[in-house]
């Protein structure tokens, strides 16, 4: 396919939604299709075809609408005699409500009241969405539909009007950072391995999202796989490779379906493979599946396991940039940092960089969880407030009770207390508090919340998770682990609490890679911040949020085990 054959489908696709009155948007992402949006999407066929609408209704589904805890969603675009398009959002929508809505919405013209949503909601309007921008209209499973939405139109322009470096120029101008925790500017990574010496040279997409409570890569692949499968082809132009890989941890089997089925398109068209878009640019693409091992998010250890071999991290120098996957140049960006990169080359570096703050440009999409009213997917300019954030948009904290803290960074961040709400959510205001940004898990805690508890359960992830392949991690977490849990028992001295933080110091300074150099952190943020029920838990042997208790004799679980395994508030996330 060339440039007028890509122009002429994406034409031929928005004459065809230009025809119909409506178009219903049925969420079909992994959280709304465990809420039954597959039954309601079915439910809705059935109406419209009973109804006689088949002709000017379509029923499709779309990604992720937000809006986690309130699914099943549906929305209702709907074209005005003016051209002007009316969007209506329905929240639980289930078979009956289904029924409704075609007959009094469809047929009838009239919104339901019940379950409706307003899309002037702060929840909507304090949102700015650029990775998100295609979930909710697109539908993922037909690349038709992506292209009338304008994808594939980013890496056209790359291809026959800038050069490779051009690329990296705009890249770099728009103060675009990795978005998979380290925030290292992606201009700089790009520019790194454009000018390495190799053969070959490789992108890889890592989409091995593992932190608790966190689902934004998951969601964007699920939702809107072409946007990601397009920046890896213009990093791949600009950095000068021909082959990718996108690396998806096998627990989320959706995303794998979408992105086979997106891969499988794209390359129909000729949009990846050999000769894009009749130009002389070959970039193929391959899926790489990994088993579930969180240390596999370390691009080190991600780079042994797409190998074959056994995903362990390896000591740096030499970096990926240089020496990567079979010693090649690599590249290795992450879902949302690739799924930016389109809006970057088509709208320029430097618009995008009027998002955000002076040092970290752009928007954060974050997944939200935990003790909040709104549980859900949110896209934000980097620096918005963290209280806008949970009381604005999250809708604040249910039952009455108070803020305690909020969470990021996964394992390895740290938490935020309530005397911080005014922060602004950025790569350098959380490492001042002592957290960091991760990959945009944010979990939020109430008053009952446990500090000590919390960093119990982290701690147990990391030791359950570490490699084993260095001491200071494979024996460091498992001691920290034991003297945290005498802290749930109740069972703590002081000498206790200084050898956590002084193991907790080592971890950081001689562990391998960042999974154990981060894995004390909520240890040192909850120390930090909330040092007083620490103290309590060994000086009065109480538990101020009276979760802790004196382990039973004979028994060992610690208080995050007994909830079998799930993080304090992340039962909320999708």
């Amino acid at each position: 396919m060339n440039a007028e054959g890509l122009q002429e489908l994406a034409e031929r696709e928005g004459a065809r939604r230009g025809a119909l009155r409506h178009r219903v948007s049925v969420c079909s992402a992994a959280g709304c299709l465990s809420l039954g949006a597959g039954r309601t999407r079915e439910a809705l066929t059935r109406a419209v075809a009973d109804a006689g609408l088949g002709g000017e209704v379509e029923v499709h589904g779309t990604g992720c609408l937000g809006l986690c805890h309130a699914g099943p969603l549906v929305q209702v675009a709907s074209r005005q005699p003016d051209g002007q398009v009316d969007r209506c959002l329905y929240e639980r929508v289930d078979a009956a409500r289904a029924a409704r809505l075609v007959r009094q919405h469809l047929q009838g013209g009239a919104p339901l009241a019940e379950g409706r949503v307003p899309l002037d909601d702060p929840f909507f309007a304090r949102q700015h969405k650029v990775v998100l921008q295609g979930s909710g209209d697109s539908d993922p499973e037909r690349i038709e539909s992506c292209l009338a939405a304008g994808a594939y139109q980013a890496l056209l322009h790359a291809l026959t009007r800038l050069r490779p470096a051009d690329v990296v120029a705009e890249i770099t101008a728009s103060g675009l950072r990795g978005r998979g925790g380290g925030g290292y500017p992606a201009g700089l990574k790009w520019s790194t391995v454009q000018k390495a010496a190799g053969p070959r040279k490789v992108v890889i997409c890592n989409a091995d999202e593992g932190d608790p409570g966190a689902f934004m890569d998951r969601s964007v692949l699920e939702g809107d796989p072409h946007r990601v499968l397009e920046g890896m082809a213009i990093a791949g132009y600009a950095v000068g490779a021909d082959q990718g890989y996108v690396y998806v941890r096998g627990e989320h089997p959706l995303a794998l379906t979408r992105l086979r089925t997106a891969l499988e398109q794209a390359e129909r068209l000729q949009l990846l493979g050999h000769r894009i878009l009749g130009t002389g640019f070959d970039f193929r693409v391959d899926l790489r599946i990994g088993a579930g091992a969180y240390v596999c998010g370390e691009e080190t250890a991600l780079l042994a396991s797409v190998e074959g071999r056994r995903g362990t991290p390896r000591p740096r120098p030499p970096y990926p940039a240089v020496s990567g996957l079979w010693g090649l140049p690599t590249l290795i960006n992450n879902v949302e940092t690739l799924a930016n990169v389109p809006t970057v080359i088509r709208d320029g570096g430097r618009r995008f960089a009027e998002l955000g703050t002076a040092g970290s440009r752009g928007t954060k999409v974050f997944a939200l969880a935990g003790q909040i009213a709104r549980t859900g997917l949110i896209e934000v300019p980097m620096g918005t407030p963290l209280r806008e954030i949970v009381f604005d948009i999250g809708g604040g904290i249910p039952g009455g009770k108070a803020f305690k803290a909020a969470q990021t960074g996964g394992p390895s961040g740290g938490c935020i207390p309530a005397q911080h709400l005014d922060l602004p959510v950025d790569y350098e205001s959380l490492i001042q508090v002592g957290s960091f940004m991760g990959s945009g898990g944010l979990i939020v805690m109430d008053e009952s919340a446990c500090m000590v508890d919390l960093a119990a359960f982290y701690m147990e992830f990391c030791r359950d998770e570490s490699c084993g392949q260095c001491v200071p991690c494979r024996a460091g977490t498992a001691q920290m682990h034991a003297l945290l849990q005498k802290l749930t028992h109740l069972e703590a001295t002081e000498a206790d609490l200084a050898q956590l933080e002084e193991l907790a110091g080592l971890l950081q300074a001689t562990s391998l890679c960042g999974l154990g150099q981060g894995a004390p952190n909520p240890v040192i943020s909850t120390l930090r911040h909330f040092r007083g029920e620490y103290l309590a838990h060994v000086r009065e042997r109480r538990c101020p949020a009276g979760v802790c208790r004196p382990a039973a004799p004979g028994a060992e679980p610690s208080a995050a085990a007994a909830r079998g395994g799930a993080a304090p508030g992340a039962e909320a996330a999708s």
